[in-house]
């Protein structure tokens, strides 16, 4: 499928809910160019009325039967045409205007669902930067062009149909004269459309890579700071802006050129208009009053012809820029969704446990990262993972969870396989504390009802003090009807983390992930999300991936992974007694602490 293609069917599925007023924009916009294509007529009728007045009254024979009925009608004709072609364009453009704003919140709308039903891959391998300029950039310049530039297209292809039809049916050679020189347009709009457009593309690109380069930079902000690359923060942005400028410039070059020339070329045709009109005139015997008023009518008709071709190629970049951004929207609803399974079973409970069955996945086809992973927890037991960075801890996580679906192998609830599982039941059952909490706007109650939002006040008063956190937020001013924003840094790391073990606990999943929850906080921090975690995992079957070693001492299994293998596996104790991999790391950990 071309771009050009993807980019009109985003537009056909998001503006066919509004037909019915697109219709009325097209009926209005062919009455208002009958109206505007006709005008020129009285004009020139006008004029041949009045010379024949002049005529007949300058000859003192003929003054008696001198009129200026038939001048006043063609004019009082030509004002009634203006003003209804004027009435007509007002009204098609408020339902524009109103088309315009229901559909671009349509696609906004849309855009910002699709993302909710994308899966997990999609966000780990696209910058939030450019995510986020799909709502900004692309949706405003589709916006921009809707509201300037796409429907002005209906009333100017109308425009040109028109004033060729009606030249025609006036004089066919002057109709001729006026359209000899459309081929030259032609070649000369094509040559830069595609150079402007190809720009264009690269513009918007480049815009996205930047915004996403602004957004990690902004991100890591207190690590530029901390480190004093502020220097080699700017130098980054630079190169990647002059990257945004020259594609930018380039573009606005050749889609800036459209316009005066094709201003250049109306003003060619136009004197060619009038040199073959008094050509014709003096050599084709035709009356001087009808040959002055036929000339005036195509001097009225070169312009209105050259005037959509001109304000086509004036508005190219930004129908350009809106049909980039349209294809860009259109990419992202083609990406494939998360197999949600309604008519899965729906998990409920966990009656036995979890096992993992020779589990093969890699995040890129072509490189495994787990190799045959075999884990078996019954239920109310915890397991502990371990291994060095890069050991595939985390990605078990993600697979447990069903962020991503294994290449090969069982993920077994209950003996259920999670692929039949209904994905909405399986994460209500599945609780995941992670290692950065994320905290959204609002006030705290929302945030710890944020899982289940029908909890009663006492329930989340309840979880706040089996987080440990409950203290703390009494003594702010406004206790938990307190603000949380971006702005502000009212919580510490370890208080923010707290509050998302309180969530945890408020949604009451039988089954829990804790990845590496306590290795962002100090030691008495530490201590107290420790004993926060012990009270959610207390009766639950959990994974808890951990650095600190002495989170996990009472595990009822520990399983030690290095390069997507086990290579060992069992209690503390145990593992102690082997003094192998386990061992080293432990003991690594005491002396350092």
């Amino acid at each position: 499928m071309s771009d050009i293609k993807k980019s009109l069917d985003y537009f056909a599925v998001n503006l066919k809910k509004y037909w019915k007023g697109l219709l009325l924009v097209v009926v209005l916009t062919i009455i208002s160019t009958w109206f505007q294509v006709k005008a020129p007529t009285y004009m020139g009728n006008a004029i041949t009325e009045l010379s024949k007045y002049l005529t007949k009254y300058l000859n003192p024979a003929t003054r008696s039967q001198a009129s200026l009925n038939y001048f006043y009608n063609a004019l009082w004709a030509l004002l009634l045409f203006n003003v209804m072609n004027v009435v007509t364009m007002l009204i098609s453009s408020l339902w524009t205007s109103r088309i315009n704003a229901l559909s671009t919140n349509q696609m906004r709308i849309g855009l910002f669902s699709k993302l909710q039903k994308m899966t997990v891959r999609y966000f780990d391998r696209h910058q939030d930067g450019k995510i986020l300029s799909l709502f900004t950039s692309d949706l405003d310049n589709i916006f921009n062009a809707m509201n300037q530039a796409i429907f002005e297209l209906i009333s100017q292809a109308a425009l040109y149909v028109g004033t060729i039809w009606i030249m025609f049916s006036l004089n066919v050679k002057m109709a001729l004269a006026t359209v000899a020189s459309t081929p030259l347009v032609i070649i000369v709009a094509l040559f830069i459309v595609r150079k402007a457009r190809h720009n264009i593309d690269l513009q918007q690109e480049e815009i996205g890579k930047l915004n996403g380069y602004i957004n990690e930079q902004i991100n890591g902000e207190k690590i530029i700071i901390t480190n004093g690359l502020q220097q080699q923060s700017l130098t980054g942005f630079k190169e990647k802006n002059e990257k945004v400028r020259k594609a930018t410039f380039k573009g606005q070059l050749y889609s800036g050129l459209l316009f005066p020339l094709m201003q250049g070329l109306s003003l060619l045709n136009l004197a060619i208009v009038i040199a073959f009109g008094s050509w014709m005139v003096v050599n084709d015997n035709i009356e001087k009053a009808v040959g002055l008023g036929l000339i005036v009518m195509f001097v009225q008709y070169s312009q209105q012809y050259f005037q959509p071709i001109t304000q086509i190629t004036s508005m190219f970049s930004m129908l350009q820029l809106a049909l980039t951004g349209a294809k860009r929207l259109a990419d992202v609803h083609a990406q494939p969704e998360e197999k949600i399974n309604s008519a899965g079973r729906k998990l409920t409970e966990i009656k036995k446990g979890v096992e993992l069955k020779n589990i093969h996945f890699g995040y890129d086809e072509n490189k495994e990262i787990l190799h045959g992973l075999n884990i078996q927890v019954e239920k109310g037991k915890m397991i502990a993972l371990v291994g060095p960075t890069g050991s595939g801890k985390t990605t078990v996580m993600n697979l447990l969870n069903r962020f991503y679906d294994i290449a090969d192998g069982e993920i077994l609830f209950d003996g259920n396989d999670i692929n039949e599982l209904n994905l909405k039941s399986l994460r209500k059952n599945v609780g995941i504390v992670l290692q950065d909490s994320v905290l959204f706007t609002g006030t705290i109650i929302e945030n710890i009802k944020f899982g289940k939002p029908e909890a009663t006040y006492e329930e989340m008063v309840s979880a706040a003090k089996q987080a440990h956190i409950h203290e703390f937020i009494v003594s702010l001013p406004e206790g938990y009807e307190t603000k949380i924003s971006d702005a502000d840094s009212l919580f510490s790391t370890g208080q923010k983390q707290l509050i998302s073990i309180a969530r945890t606990i408020l949604t009451n999943p039988p089954f829990l992930i804790l990845d590496e929850a306590t290795s962002n906080v100090d030691m008495v921090t530490e201590e107290k999300i420790q004993k926060a975690m012990d009270n959610v995992i207390a009766g639950r079957t959990s994974f808890v991936i951990a650095h600190r070693l002495k989170t996990i001492i009472k595990a009822d299994d520990i399983i030690v992974l290095k390069d997507g293998n086990i290579i060992e596996e069992g209690n503390h104790q145990q593992l102690l007694k082997e003094k192998g991999f386990y061992y080293e790391l432990y003991t690594n950990q005491m002396v350092f602490e």
